[in-house]
Parts: structure tokens; C-alpha cells; sequence
């Protein structure tokens, strides 16, 4: 349908000056075309939430990453879709007008349509404006379902964690040229099923600038190079605050194992030396 009036849809912002907010999926669209980069921030939680909505972050994605961030577990599989709706509803509690991706845990997708139905609308009821899903071959019909159904998916090709067994942990995919070419076929099945856009995760720099360049939906990097149309790291880790955890893809934006140590150790030394609290800090 036609725009009446020619007044801009004010859920999808121009993006013709830093700090315009995607407020929806067409958001990403129009952001790719503008040819403004994308600015995610993996959250699990509705304190970080409430501090990112402050800043000029796109986007929040809320990882099942949280089982390993959040829970201590060595990979992502624990994630159900009750743990998902949680840290979906907390992180939408503090997110404010920041658009909001939750991700299908483990298997979600494929169980068929009624199961996948069934998980992504308690993740939006939970708060989440769309979800994303891991993977194409086998449940692209599930993806093209929700989004017949109203329901935005993103995408996520590469290093899937949920196939981490299979994939024997860890590491860069799509090396070979045969898995290159796969996964160049799996974008574009991804983005014929409707994907608003595609996460593409430690895969060869040069394939996912190719495979940006061939999708008109945008391409969300993590471990992929500067060729993608958008960015998303761990808050957690972009700053600072799992000392034992270095990627190569990562970078440390600020030093919060410092401040968090230094924090603590001020309190614990003003509570000893009876400094801590005074009687203007009680009742």
C-alpha cells in the first residue's frame, strides 16, 4: 500500500543520521539500504538492558549464549524455551524502544511448525519483536511459516552452537569450497523464506563480504570481518568482563573486570575500616 500523505512510517526510521533507532524489521532493510551499519548487543538481563537502552545500539539479541555467559554451562544446548522467555522478558523490562531478537533454543525448530509456532510466540508474548533461528536445510519450511504467520525471524548461518556436537566445537566454518558454496545457498534460501536479515558467524572474511554483497537483507557479523552490514558482541565481552575469554573476534571496548574488582575491593575496605555506612546512609 501506498504512504499517505508521504509521511514516513515512524516505526521505520531513515537512518540518514547516526543514532536513528530500528524500531522494526523493515528497519533492517532500510538500514542496509541507507548503507548504515548495524550496532547489536547480545543482553540477558534487565539491568544491562536498561543501560544499552541509553546508548546508540541498534539492537539487543538475547542469546541462548546465556547458558554458557549467564549459567556457567560449556555450550548452548540447556537453553529451553521457559529459560528463553525468561531472560527475554527481563531484557525487555529495561530494553526501552530498542528492537528486541530472541533466540529459538535448541531443537525448537525442528519439531515441526506447531512446536516452533508455539515457542516463538511465547518469546514475543515475553517481550521480543522477532526471533532467530540457527540454521536452514531441514526447517526452512518452519521459518517461511512464522513469517507467514507475523512472526520476524533472523537468521544465523556459520558457527552454529546448537550443532556444536557435530560440528566438533568451536571453530571457523565454511573453509572448504564446498561449504562455502553451501552456505551462500543457504543465505539465499534463508532470505526466499522471508528472514529480515542474517547472522553470519566465524566464516572465511572474504565469503561473508561475498555473501553481503548478494542479499538485500543485512548481514549481522560476529567473527566474520568488517564486510558484514552489521556487528554483534557479547556485552560481556565487548566489556571486558570475562577475563578468561579472549576470541580473536572480539574486542575489549572497556576494562570491566578492573572496575568490577576495584568496586568491590573499595567496599570490602570501607565496611573494615568502619567507613562504610554513615549515619547519612541510614534511616
Amino acid at each position: 500500500m501506498g504512504n499517505p500523505g508521504g509521511k514516513m512510517d515512524p516505526l521505520t526510521p531513515t537512518l540518514s543520521s547516526p543514532g536513528a533507532r530500528i524500531r522494526s524489521a523493515d528497519g533492517f532493510r532500510a538500514a542496509k539500504a541507507a548503507g548504515a551499519k548495524i550496532v547489536m548487543v547480545t543482553a540477558y538481563d534487565a539491568w544491562s538492558a536498561r543501560l544499552l537502552a541509553d546508548t546508540p545500539v541498534d539492537c539487543l539479541l538475547v542469546g541462548d549464549s546465556a547458558m554458557m555467559v549467564v549459567h556457567g554451562e560449556k555450550d548452548t544446548l540447556g537453553a529451553t524455551p521457559e529459560i528463553m522467555a525468561l531472560h527475554t522478558r527481563a531484557v525487555s523490562r529495561g530494553s526501552g524502544d530498542l528492537f528486541v531478537v530472541a533466540d529459538m533454543p535448541f531443537l525448537s525448530a525442528r519439531r515441526g511448525e506447531s512446536h516452533a509456532l508455539d515457542c516463538a510466540a511465547a518469546l514475543l508474548r515475553a517481550g521480543a519483536h522477532a526471533v532467530k533461528i540457527e540454521g536452514a536445510r531441514g526447517h526452512l519450511h518452519v521459518i517461511r511459516h512464522l513469517v507467514e504467520s507475523g512472526i520476524p525471524v533472523m537468521g544465523h548461518l556459520g558457527l552454529t552452537p546448537q550443532w556444536v556436537r557435530e560440528l566438533g566445537g568451536f571453530k571457523v566454518q565454511a573453509r572448504a569450497p564446498e561449504e562455502a558454496a553451501m552456505l551462500k545457498e543457504d543465505a539465499a534460501a534463508l532470505e526466499d523464506a522471508g528472514a529480515f536479515a542474517v547472522v553470519l558467524e566465524c566464516i572465511p572474511q572474504a565469503l561473508a563480504r561475498e555473501v553481503s554483497l548478494s542479499l538485500s537483507v543485512p548481514t549481522i557479523g560476529i567473527g566474520a570481518g568488517p564486510g558484514c552490514d552489521g556487528q554483534v558482541l557479547v556485552l560481556q565481552d565487548l566489556l571486558g568482563l570475562n577475563p578468561g575469554f579472549r576470541p580473536r573476534f572480539s574486542r575489549r571496548f572497556a576494562d570491566g573486570t578492573a572496575l568490577f574488582r576495584d568496586g568491590a575491593q573499595s567496599f570490602a575496605t570501607a565496611v573494615r575500616e568502619g567507613s562504610f555506612p554513615l549515619e547519612t546512609e541510614g534511616f
